[in-house]
């Protein structure tokens, strides 16, 4: 075994499974002399442990015996509803099960090679936790791709365009249902359709969100005007809703999430356009300021809070090795029914 590159940074649990040729899990079990290591496994494995010059740090340690663990969750944005959401019922679902969490921000997608999201994975990596990687972007997604094999780790993805493999450990909500469900809520009103300002997509050129939007005027027979691609805040909502709102023709608008009808209908208002009068405007994720806008906001109420203790639970179980891994969606969306939807102007 060559121990050369090992001499500037401490050996990771990882640097010792490599040497080995076994996995993160079978190094943690050798540490904790685990009955159901191979002897044959446990003599190659403490072998590389002497010849690399493994000292478990804390956190390694604490993981092999025990006494106290720790997970570190990746994500690009701490700050968004949805993202800070999670992390709050990762955080909550942690201490419950005495781990400690850590945050790692990572790099902004904006012309990134992804050098930089790989070198965190392998930071986070080297602290000899499971891994939590929120990926609702590019950022995202690339770290989850990133991680390296045999480290535990659990996905929190966009709804997923067809049902991954059991070897994908994933949660997510059922955005598609969701969107289908608010569309048909305002195509009930009367609208004969209904415009959509999308949130960006992580993974694919049609979100989920999207997806469930089109689904919903398709199977109604009605009109499928060109989705506007909004951002994450107001700004992108703003701008929309100025485009909208020079164009009589339009009753009623989805929002990809709550940022964007804050801005629609700060926009509206501008150009002299009532909510819900003249257009009926409808959000997404039940943000806390949803609810005391002037009109209070329809929306889609996401249980993300609840989405991160279960991407904490699917973890812990990993670590336990109590579970078989694989897909687990959950989150059934609400349609929360408020006072910026009503019908189309003159409708009887």
């Amino acid at each position: 075994m060559n121990v050369t590159g090992h001499t500037r940074r401490s050996v990771s649990i990882r640097d010792v499974a490599t040497a080995a040729g076994v996995s993160y899990q079978t190094v943690s079990r050798v540490i904790n002399a685990h009955p159901s290591v191979k002897p044959s496994t446990r003599e190659r494995v403490l072998a590389a442990i002497d010849e690399l010059g493994f000292r478990r740090s804390s956190t390694a340690l604490a993981l092999a015996s025990g006494r106290s663990r720790a997970v570190t969750v990746l994500t690009a944005n701490t700050t968004h509803h949805g993202y800070a959401s999670i992390l709050q019922g990762i955080e909550e679902a942690a201490r419950a099960s005495s781990y400690a969490v850590g945050i790692g921000v990572l790099e902004s997608p904006d012309g990134a090679d992804g050098a930089e999201v790989a070198a965190q994975v392998q930071r986070a990596a080297d602290t000899g936790g499971g891994l939590i990687v929120i990926a609702y972007d590019p950022a995202g997604v690339r770290a989850l791709e990133a991680v390296p094999e045999g480290l535990p780790v659990v996905g929190v993805v966009e709804t997923p365009a067809r049902p991954p493999g059991g070897d994908r450990p994933w949660v997510w909500t059922d955005d598609r249902e969701a969107a289908y469900e608010a569309t048909r809520h305002l195509l009930s009103l009367g609208h004969e359709t209904v415009h959509y300002v999308a949130i960006p997509s992580s993974t694919r050129r049609t979100s989920a969100r999207t997806s469930g939007w089109q689904q919903a005027l398709k199977e109604a027979g009605a009109p499928q005007p060109r989705p506007v691609q909004g951002s994450w805040g107001p700004a992108g909502g703003h701008a929309a809703g100025l485009r909208f709102a020079g164009d009589r023709a339009v009753t009623a608008i989805l929002c990809g999430n709550d940022d964007l009808a804050l801005g629609v209908i700060r926009a509206l208002h501008e150009k002299g356009r009532s909510v819900p009068g003249d257009v009926s405007v409808a959000g997404f994720d039940d943000a806390p300021h949803s609810a005391f806008l002037t009109p209070s906001l329809t929306t889609v109420r996401l249980d993300f809070t609840g989405l991160g203790r279960s991407a904490f639970g699917l973890l812990h179980s990993v670590l336990e090795e109590s579970a078989q891994v694989g897909p687990h969606p959950v989150s059934v969306p609400e349609l929360v029914v408020r006072e910026s939807s009503g019908p189309p102007p003159g409708h009887a």
